[in-house]
């Protein structure tokens, strides 16, 4: 298993942050609050976004992805079939399928604190709390919160490997 690299924060987002989350992204960022989590080498992993951006659109993410090395490690699960097994494990296993379904009741309760936005009540991200539908969601809510929350996002950090080992992702 993959040790949690970095880990959780809250810092506000700075200059230099949104400079980094820019160069990740390749575009500006939109309604970034804060760092959900840093990696070992001090730049954003994740970020914390507004549940409506600037421009008055709804967004449900809460938790963005930003290392496009993190972000390319989920897209490799993914087109391996990953998610496929995933959705096929919640519809046989209760135990997974209640945990995942606390997951969801967590991220909503974490976005709603965030701010209330009635066009996206009761919607979190990722496909909870039903299906897998993308893991790069659950790897930032698990990076955000830490372990034992979202147990796809466990299960993603686990699988991923040692994304930051090769240093700074820009």
């Amino acid at each position: 298993m993959t040790a949690d690299p970095g880990g959780p924060t809250r810092d506000p987002a700075t200059p230099a942050d949104l400079d980094a989350v820019a160069a990740q992204l390749g575009r500006t960022p939109r309604g970034t609050r804060f760092v959900a989590h840093r990696c070992p080498c001090g730049r954003p992993t994740v970020v914390e976004t507004t549940p409506r951006l600037p421009d008055g659109t709804p967004f449900p993410t809460l938790y963005y992805l930003t290392c496009p090395r993190a972000v390319s490690e989920c897209s490799r699960l993914e087109s391996g079939g990953l998610m496929k097994d995933q959705n096929a494990r919640l519809a046989e296993d209760p135990s997974l399928a209640a945990r995942y379904a606390d997951a969801h009741k967590d991220y909503l309760t974490r976005r709603e604190a965030a701010g209330h936005v009635p066009e996206i009540a009761g919607v979190s991200a990722g496909g909870m709390p039903t299906r897998v539908k993308c893991l790069h969601v659950h790897l930032g809510h698990r990076l955000a919160v830490g372990p034992g929350i979202n147990p796809i996002g466990d299960e993603t950090l686990a699988l991923i490997g040692e994304w930051w080992s090769e240093g700074p992702c820009v």
